[in-house]
């Protein structure tokens, strides 16, 4: 069965594993013909199946439950999930490979604005902290680096000492590098990775924050946002936006759109349209090749 790669479903106690390469119609095929209970994927894989231009003619009432994880987990793609996909007990993971790799889960019967806004509560016989950049905890609901601690956090990387050192402290806590906040209940909510962090005119800007707001435009079928350089803001925003099939937009449009809604400072200076994303083999996206793009062609 050719499913995407780190997508695969699963019915009663079999299950159908992912190939080499994400094909959101073998996907949904695969689905149809096993009568697969639970689905797996990244939010860009999830994407791209609710935007098969094919995804009715499909039965995937079998699915009930799955997992999305790999990259913040856009609001409003939850929801079609749940609804489109017939997912009601969809939840989210989120852990790094160095975390072997889920350190945090929402569970089937959470309320849906849990399930749709944070990870969820850290996994069992794990610890969790959230730190400022002086190694603090940082108090309820205060935005820091998120770090654990526990079985499932590896030894340290190959031969390499200096990196494991960098990010495992001597007291045991894995440092993510993720920026997030804790709830009174122990949910998460991650804002975004510290090195795509944008400072703009010295206002940080969460890309997560931005993004989840754009994919409410009716035309936006996927977004990324990422910091420029900018000689005089230090860093100016940028996003990177592909559009559904069949629809067309200007930039001046989702500008208009921002106006009034979020800070003037969050509204993207630069907006690139793009058929497709830089994506690793396991579908998360490469901002890293997205900021050098935007450098090279507007000349930064």
């Amino acid at each position: 069965m050719v499913l995407g790669s780190l997508m695969s479903v699963t019915y009663g106690t079999t299950s159908v594993y992912a190939s080499r390469g994400f094909d959101p119609g073998a996907v949904l095929t695969a689905i149809q013909q096993e009568k697969c209970t639970s689905l797996y994927g990244t939010p860009t894989m999830f994407i791209d199946t609710l935007n098969h231009p094919a995804l009715d003619k499909f039965d995937v009432s079998s699915l009930r439950t799955g997992i999305m994880a790999g990259s913040p987990c856009p609001i409003e793609i939850m929801k079609q999930v749940i609804t489109k996909l017939h997912m009601p007990q969809v939840t989210i993971c989120y852990g790094l490979t160095e975390t072997s790799p889920v350190t945090n889960q929402t569970l089937m019967d959470d309320p849906l604005d849990l399930r749709v806004s944070t990870i969820g509560q850290v996994h069992p016989n794990n610890e969790a902290k959230i730190v400022d950049s002086n190694g603090h905890v940082v108090p309820i609901n205060t935005a820091g680096e998120i770090c654990f601690r526990g079985y499932n956090v590896m030894l340290g990387y190959w031969e390499d000492k200096e990196k494991t050192d960098a990010c495992i402290d001597p007291s045991g806590w894995f440092h993510s590098g993720d920026i997030a906040t804790m709830d009174e209940n122990g949910y998460v909510k991650v804002i975004g990775r510290i090195k795509d962090l944008i400072i703009r005119g010295g206002e940080n800007i969460y890309p997560t924050e931005v993004e989840q707001f754009l994919y409410k435009h009716p035309k936006i079928q996927d977004v990324q946002v990422i910091g420029v350089p900018d000689h005089r803001m230090g860093e100016e925003v940028c996003a990177w936006i592909k559009l559904h099939a069949g629809e067309s937009a200007t930039p001046e449009e989702i500008k208009e759109f921002c106006k009034g809604q979020i800070s003037h400072f969050k509204i993207p200076r630069y907006i690139k349209f793009a058929d497709e994303f830089p994506l690793t083999v396991t579908g998360k996206v490469k901002k890293f090749v997205m900021r050098e793009k935007t450098k090279e062609e507007l000349n930064l």
